[in-house]
């Protein structure tokens, strides 16, 4: 389910994520909920693309904000136990602030992923790229679920805005 621009979702039973600090005004939101399954992922990576591109959000940035929601998205539906994942896209001209929120409970890892046989694996990595292409991350676990929100700059077009 996609809503954009300040429109209400209808699952008032579900928890809504709470949108970060803005320092400037809000031009636009939108949020997609979904069940945390493997299809969400690609689901809402599209969802992102689609809202960047609606919003005239540069291809280099849109290109980031669609690698960070996959990102965050595979890591609610691999590692949460949720049986829902949302993700609230907000631009205020300056940058977009992402925030994927899911309702499980993510188990502690032991230690740290260091053996030999995942030195060059294409997985456990996913944190590090968001923080890579974004300019803060912050990652909130509770007994309700986790919430991670990113800020990604948007860089410019080359037309006035």
């Amino acid at each position: 389910m996609a809503i954009m621009d300040g429109l209400r979702s209808i699952n008032a039973d579900r928890p809504r994520p709470s949108l970060a600090a803005q320092p400037g005004p809000t031009r636009h939101r939108a949020l997609c909920a979904t069940r945390a399954v493997a299809a969400a992922v690609p689901e809402l990576r599209h969802f992102a693309r689609r809202t960047a591109q609606q919003w005239a959000i540069p291809e280099e940035s849109s290109d980031a904000l669609s690698l960070v929601v996959s990102e965050l998205v595979t890591n609610a539906v691999l590692h949460s136990g949720s049986a829902d994942v949302t993700a609230l896209i907000v631009f205020d001209g300056v940058a977009v602030t992402v925030e994927v929120t899911d309702s499980g409970r993510w188990l502690a890892r032991g230690a740290n992923r260091c053996v030999a046989e995942d030195e060059d694996a294409d997985f456990g990595r996913g944190l590090d790229l968001v923080r890579a292409c974004t300019s803060w991350c912050m990652v909130q676990p509770s007994a309700a679920g986790t919430r991670v929100v990113a800020r990604l700059p948007v860089a410019e077009s080359g037309a006035d805005r």
